[in-house]
Formats: C-alpha cells, structure tokens, sequence
C-alpha cells in the first residue's frame, strides 16, 4: 500500500498531469443507478416528448406546438366531419350508426399498429385495466354520438358536442379535483343557454327531429367528458404515447362493438347493405376514418400537453365552423335562431379562451381593465379642468 501511495504521488508530479493534493486517504464517488423501467429500453424518450404521426413536438415552443395541434386538428376534423355528414346521406344507411364505429374502430387499430411499428419504444406503459374502461367509454362516445345521427340533423349533433365543456368540467372536479373560476362557470352557462335554444329551434324547422337522437348524444356527451379526463391523468401519471393509446383504446373497443353487434344481430343486416353500396360505405370510411385518426393523434397531443379542458375549447371552435360547412354544403332548414343561439355558444367558448388565457398569460381581467378605464377618465378630465 505504501508502494502504490509513492506511485501516485510520482505520477501526480509528472509534467503534463493534473497537479492535486489529496487530503484523505479516500475519496467517495456517487454513482446513479438507473431504474428497472429505464433499464428495459435505451430508447424511452424523456417525460417532455410529445410524438404526433412521427414528428417530436418537443423541440418547438409552446405557441408553436399549440399552432401545430390546432392547425391539425382543424384540418383534419373539418374533413372528418363532411365525410361523415357525406356517409349518412347515403339512403338506408342511418340505422347501421354501430357498425360504423364497428368499421371506424377497425382502422383506427390497424393505423395504430403501423405508427406504433415506425417508433422505437414499443412498450405498453398504460395498465391494460385503465384501457379497459377508456375503450369502453370510447365505445360510448363514438358509436352513440354515430347512432344519434339517425335521429339528428347534423348541425343539432354538433352543437351538442361543442357543449362538452360543460360536463369536462364537472368530471374534472370529481375525477382530478380540478376548481374553475367564475369565468368558466359564466361560459358553461352560456353553452347551456345556446344549446337549449338550438335544441328548439331545431325540433321546430326539423320534420325528423326525434328526442330519442338527444338522448343518445347527451349519454354520449358525458362518456366524451369523462374520457377527456380520464386520458389525461393516464398519460400524464404514466407517460403513454398517442399511438399506444389509440391502438390499445380502440382495438379492445372494437371487440366490445363486435361482441355487441353479434349478440344484437345487428351485424349481418349491416354487412348486406354496406356489400351492396361498398364505395359510398368502405370508401367514405376509410377516408373519414383516416381523418378522424390524425384528428384524434393532434387531439391527445393537446390533452398531453396543454390539459383537456383547452383541448375541448379547441375542438369545440372546429365543431362550430363544421355547423357553417355542414348548412353550406347539404340541404336543411334553417333558421335565425341557430344564428342566435350559435353565438351564445361561441360567446361561451370565448369565455373559456379568455380564461385560459388570463391564468397562462397573465392577461388583465375585466374588473382591471374597467377599473384602467376609469382612472384613464378622470386622469383626462383633471388634466382638462387644469
């Protein structure tokens, strides 16, 4: 031992090496051993990476990354949506709503095994017991929200669906214990108000209105609240990726409609139309299927990223410029109060973007911005009097 002391003193005396007195005979080094879930894959990217159709929006900003998800989900869903509108036109088609979601949760499976095949960590971080219950309230959003359309003209739908905000924010006070401010408590109320209004305007202008379509797309509302939450805390406790959610979400749900749909015997009425009509049916859906998966892929981009009551905000603003599409593009009655109560709506949705905005941006509020005006007043009228 005293040998190898005196061959370290030599070579620390060595021209060209470092030049250090040690004070104690030994020198402690901490070294981090990485965790067993580090360990399995070298290439788990970190907890900030958001992947959208194989591009990380985690080099971008946060304006850039919400333009990025709000562009895509525009884009996207106003196709979704005339292709949709465009599916059930097709005459004898309306009570077969199931098996579109049947077909609908088919592809969204297949595009979510291909983009899960084209990333590196192919792990499943998600409990297959929480997939379970998000497949079944997807099973509930998607396929009574498609079932309603037999019932519903397309804009009454719709506009329900814009109203979303209202039951997210209940299931965020039960499911995360999430508080709102008065703001989003006045837009909720405005939402309510233009949603009743719309509702009656349509069962008057509408020869099929049916209150078993409201019905339908209210139990299909509050599955969509509760799913937007329920995905959130998901991804965020264990850093799921978009494609894995997609796939294992939708893929068990597929079995649950096919289940359902051979216990009902609604299966076979549903394969003789569709094999009779295979473009305007399989063609639309693939399309709209396409569509509705890049949708949803920018979708839990925002819910990752920006929380889902924003994300509801975002794709409530698409839904309502569907609305305009859908009465420009097909034939339906109309009438000034969809206008009236339309706006109530949009009034609400701004309600909630001003919100978000003044928590995040740390805009002034409208108190303040009163209270500015005045002092800017009388600062005037003193300065006149002198």
């Amino acid at each position: 031992e005293k040998q190898t002391e005196d061959n370290n003193s030599t070579e620390c005396s060595e021209p060209g090496t470092m030049d250090l007195k040690f004070t104690s005979s030994r020198k402690h080094i901490s070294i981090s051993v990485p965790s067993k879930s580090q360990t399995m894959s070298p290439h788990i990217k970190s907890v900030d990476d958001v992947v959208v159709l194989g591009m990380n929006l985690s080099k971008f900003s946060k304006p850039t990354q919400f333009f990025i998800c709000v562009s895509g989900v525009f884009m996207f869903y106003l196709i979704y949506g005339y292709l949709q509108e465009l599916i059930f036109s097709v005459e004898g088609f309306k009570p077969f709503g199931w098996y579109l979601t049947l077909v609908q949760f088919g592809f969204y499976s297949i595009f979510g095994l291909i983009e899960l095949q084209l990333i590196q960590d192919k792990r499943r971080r998600i409990p297959g017991k929480t997939y379970m219950i998000i497949a079944f309230l997807t099973v509930g959003t998607m396929g009574l929200s498609n079932t309603s359309l037999g019932y519903l003209n397309y804009p009454t739908q719709v506009i329900f669906k814009c109203c979303k905000l209202i039951p997210v924010m209940i299931g965020g006070v039960f499911i995360q214990g999430k508080r709102y401010n008065i703001v989003d408590v006045s837009a909720a109320l405005c939402m309510s108000l233009g949603l009743i209004w719309f509702t009656l305007a349509d069962s008057t202008v509408a020869p099929n209105f049916n209150l078993t379509g409201v019905v339908l797309i209210s139990l299909a509302l509050c599955a969509d609240a509760v799913i937007g939450n329920v995905q959130e805390k998901a991804m965020k406790l264990h850093n799921g990726s978009n494609s894995e959610m997609v796939l294992y979400s939708y893929s068990i749900g597929f079995v649950y409609i096919l289940f359902g749909l051979m216990c009902t015997s609604g299966l076979s009425p549903a394969v003789a139309f569709c094999s009779k009509h295979p473009v305007q049916t399989y063609g639309y859906a693939f399309l709209f299927s396409l569509t509705g998966y890049f949708g949803i892929s920018f979708v839990l981009a925002l819910i990752k990223i920006f929380g889902a009551l924003l994300a509801v905000t975002v794709t409530t603003g698409r839904k309502a410029m569907t609305i305009v599409l859908s009465f420009l593009f097909f034939a339906k009655p109309f009438t000034l109060q969809y206008v009236w109560s339309g706006l109530l709506v949009v009034l609400g949705i701004f309600l909630n973007v001003y919100s978000k905005n003044m928590d995040k941006i740390k805009l002034p509020s409208l108190l303040g911005l009163w209270k500015k005006s005045v002092e800017e007043r009388k600062s005037r009228t003193l300065s006149q009097t002198v």
